[in-house]
């Protein structure tokens, strides 16, 4: 099971960069990971100042268990290129990526964190890539590709800009789901991380007084696959970790059922009845999944 390098994200929280309050209250908030932001939380005229004072956050905090992650500008802008050079000296434990749009693109940033990497002398590949790899439409294409560079352990899409992308009118019906091309790319994301054995992350919930909706959108990501979400409130920390943590009842019943599969594999069967219900291998392996799972969440 894809996981971070210190375990599996549940909540990935964004800290406005250039903020100290928020950052300071972030580091004390339940997110496994935080995303200190360089692109939309930034204006223009405050690029390089607010790049000086993240760099001075990570080299200056103890994040403990918590992940360090920073969202860079996109290369196409004036900052993308001197973000990455500036942040890869304090040696976060990832980055960010917006707007992503093909393979090639990635294979460029990662050959010059490589590059960076050894000029420091650490491992080459020790910060990670998350994409968000929706944001623009011809990314819908090119994710499985780009989910497969080795430097990427995450992916997550983008619906707020993949609407202006499309130049959509809206991105839910009157019921509150996504409508049909969202969800396509909402799918899409999941089966590209899964093919390529990275984390699949779901999109923000931008409606931050609707805790409802939020709890209904976490229990459909986590049906359908998805193991973590991206947070812009403090308040939604607590339900999308609830969300994806496995409840006391799911280990236990997977560990029950891994027991029966031992004692039934005694008698040369993988396929029996547990709980009134035929189970073979794929069930045993949800089983195994969850118990990973419930191992790499962090304190």
């Amino acid at each position: 099971m894809a996981v971070g390098p210190k375990g599996l994200r549940r909540s990935l929280h964004f800290v406005p960069g250039g903020n100290d309050r928020m950052f300071s209250k972030a580091l004390s908030l339940p997110a496994d990971s935080l995303i200190l932001d360089l692109e939309d939380s930034v204006t223009p005229d405050r690029k390089e100042s607010v790049r000086k004072e993240v760099c001075s956050w990570i080299k200056d905090t103890d994040f403990g268990w918590q992940e360090c992650l920073v969202r860079i500008n996109p290369f196409d802008t004036p900052w993308g290129r001197d973000d990455l050079a500036a942040i890869m000296e304090q040696l976060p434990d990832g980055l960010v990526l917006p707007k992503v749009s093909d393979r090639a693109g990635i294979d460029v940033i990662d050959g010059l964190m490589q590059t960076m990497e050894s000029q420091q002398k650490v491992e080459v590949g020790s910060v990670s890539l998350v994409l968000i790899g929706t944001e623009v439409a011809e990314a819908v294409f090119t994710l499985p590709q780009m989910a497969k560079n080795p430097r990427v352990d995450g992916i997550t899409w983008g619906a707020e800009d993949l609407s202006v992308s499309l130049g959509a009118k809206a991105k839910r019906d009157a019921k509150g789901d996504y409508l049909e091309v969202f969800s396509f790319v909402r799918s899409t994301c999941l089966l590209a991380a899964v093919a390529a054995g990275v984390q699949p992350i779901d999109a923000v919930y931008v409606d931050i007084k609707n805790p409802t909706g939020l709890e209904r959108e976490c229990r459909s990501a986590a049906d359908m696959g998805y193991t973590g979400k991206i947070s812009i409130h403090p308040s939604q920390l607590e339900i999308i970790n609830r969300a994806f943590t496995p409840t006391r009842e799911e280990i236990e019943q997977a560990k029950a059922l891994l027991d029966a599969f031992a004692e039934n594999k005694k008698a040369g069967r993988m396929a029996f009845t547990f709980n009134g219900e035929m189970v073979d291998v794929p069930h045993l392996q949800r089983a195994e999944k969850i118990l990973s799972r419930a191992k790499s969440i962090k304190p």
